[in-house]
């Protein structure tokens, strides 16, 4: 249910003025905590960083790529840092394990998509993410303009700690 907490306030703090309001307010905590419970129960991999006192800031989940047509094996399908957590290379550390755990799937490469007003999306071009594609899809009844991030090799970004 904590990874549910952090995915409400994460999505609250970047998305604000980029999703309808509505869709933010109608999230809860719970509600979020439930899906990952499931996705969790259903054998999908989910990374979690924590405190010293075991509190969850941070949280990712990958697999397989999703059929987008992008020559990239795996797929990063969400990475959150707690606003007041980030800056501390906690999402670093969560997008290497999230790459080991591909590897270890057996997937070699990896993209993420991530919206254009996400202003963390630079953070995926530091961690040697080169942009790959674009697309909008429309959601919530808005339009969302989103980049591809990708990885070619994740041995060669796996090793570079």
């Amino acid at each position: 249910m904590a990874i549910g907490r952090v995915h409400v306030e994460t999505w609250r703090d970047t998305y604000a003025g980029v999703l309808p309001d509505s869709v933010l307010l109608r999230m809860t905590p719970e509600a979020e905590g439930r899906k990952w419970v499931r996705a969790i129960v259903e054998g999908e991999t989910v990374v979690v960083a924590e405190t010293g006192d075991g509190d969850i800031v941070g949280f990712g989940n990958c697999g397989a790529a999703r059929p987008f047509g992008l020559p990239f094996a795996g797929e990063v399908y969400t990475l959150y840092v707690l606003p007041e957590w980030r800056e501390r290379g906690i999402g670093g550390m969560l997008l290497r394990a999230l790459f080991d755990a591909l590897v270890a799937a057996g997937y070699r490469s990896a993209v993420i998509w991530v919206l254009e007003a996400n202003p963390s999306r630079f953070f995926y071009e530091a961690m040697g993410g080169r942009r790959v594609a674009q697309r909008a899809e429309r959601l919530w009844g808005v339009t969302l303009p989103q980049a591809a991030y990708g990885w070619e090799d994740l041995s060669l970004a796996c090793s570079a700690r």
